[in-house]
């Protein structure tokens, strides 16, 4: 099981670096954060879905029938995504040849470009906003994590939910996760349509947000009542989320398009460690303490941290230009 674990991490982790490379290649700058959203809200909304689903299979047919639906699903849904998405508009045989050319045609980078090399990966992973967004993934990520690790014992153990309980009321937080993905695009979008800003559009979302949801995530370890602790969860998830989409919008907006899937592939995998980290550090913190407050104290401060990186370094001037290129807004 463990090897079958980690095997399917490691398939996993490539999805939302090349999903956001794709999003890259076929959407404009200026809905790009938009796409990202609707992209990311499968996340959520599968495990809004999937939840219940697996939880009543599992009681009723047993866990390795319950994997093997899944398994299915999963499946078909490869095949369909092989034979419909092309990686550019280039290769699309649904599209006629002057859409192709407006494909072609639709804006790069916010970054100048004036002929000179490519800047490496390495150039941007010296970029102080880079690291920043990054470290605002790694708070997002230690989150979302801590919820799909922790909450349910939570729930389980300090307020005496059975399985069946816990399956049904962590739907709803889910499902408002799913729309906040959406919205967080759609609305960094709209922002940044109405400033022409890119990079204050998503400054805004991901700062604010970011921590909102760690002051919720906060005081979810201090309440008493099922209803306060799932009502508090489903905000912190819906701010969350919010910021979900722009952490790839701000790496498509200031890193050149043929480095936009390794950029974004190298901080989702350095933001991913949290998933490794979080819920160790929670497990120590419930073990030696005997309660779950710390982990919930804990996880919003890493995520105020971080939204104050984010005010601090994700501008306009941001960027070294040493390498090729520099920040224009």
């Amino acid at each position: 099981m463990l090897i079958v674990r980690v095997l399917f991490g490691m398939a996993e982790g490539p999805v939302s670096a090349a999903g956001n490379k794709i999003i890259n290649n076929w959407i404009s700058r200026k809905e790009s954060a938009t796409a990202i959203g609707i992209f990311s809200a499968g996340s959520p909304l599968g495990g809004a879905v999937s939840g219940p689903i697996v939880g009543l299979l599992a009681l009723s047919l047993g866990w390795r029938p319950a994997f093997g639906i899944i398994f299915l699903f999963g499946l078909v849904w490869v095949l369909l995504w092989y034979f419909i998405v092309s990686d550019k508009p280039t290769m699309s045989k649904r599209l006629a040849p002057e859409e192709r050319i407006d494909f072609e045609n639709h804006e790069d980078v916010i970054l100048s470009d004036d002929g000179r090399a490519t800047p490496s990966l390495g150039y941007y992973m010296k970029q102080p906003m880079v690291w920043a967004t990054t470290l605002a993934f790694f708070s997002y990520n230690y989150i979302l994590f801590f919820f799909l690790t922790w909450f349910p014992s939570y729930l389980n153990h300090s307020l005496h939910l059975d399985i069946k309980e816990i399956s049904i009321a962590t739907v709803i937080p889910w499902v408002i996760g799913a729309i906040g993905m959406v919205l967080g695009g759609v609305c960094s979008d709209v922002i940044y349509r109405i400033t022409g800003n890119a990079l204050l559009s998503r400054r805004l979302i991901l700062g604010v947000c970011l921590a909102g949801a760690a002051v919720c995530v906060a005081v979810s370890g201090t309440v008493s009542t099922i209803g306060s602790a799932i009502t508090l969860m489903s905000v912190s998830l819906f701010l969350l989320y919010l910021t979900g989409p722009i952490y790839w919008a701000v790496i498509q907006d200031v890193v050149h398009k043929d480095k936009v899937g390794s950029v974004g592939g190298a901080m989702h995998g350095l933001a991913n460690i949290s998933g490794i980290i979080g819920p160790l550090v929670t497990g120590f913190i419930v073990q030696f303490s005997g309660k779950y407050d710390y982990a919930f104290y804990l996880a919003g401060a890493i995520a105020i941290v971080s939204s104050l990186l984010v005010f601090v370094f994700v501008k306009s001037k941001g960027f070294k230009a040493d390498e090729s290129q520099s920040c224009v807004h």
